[in-house]
């Protein structure tokens, strides 16, 4: 496997670290995502209040269509 290495700034190597663990991701798998796949940067997922119980939830993605019983009863199907 090749190694890659080059050169940074301070700050941009403080930042870079801190996004990478922000994410959840080794440096070496971020950069991988920002320079190979070329993956949008995440998003944070936005709050609302449920209607319901006055909680604050997470948003569901506009393009994604809602989550009903229905679909979580088919999600879960085949668990154990």
């Amino acid at each position: 496997m090749a190694t890659i290495s080059f050169k940074v700034s301070d700050e941009d190597a403080r930042t870079i670290r801190v996004q990478a663990q922000k994410e959840g991701l080794s440096l070496s798998e971020f950069l991988r995502r920002r320079a190979c796949l070329a993956l949008p940067a995440p998003r944070k997922p936005a709050r609302i209040r449920c209607a319901h119980t006055g909680a604050l939830v997470f948003a569901a993605p506009a393009h994604l269509p809602p989550l009903t019983t229905e679909t979580v009863r088919d999600l879960l199907a085949d668990f154990p």
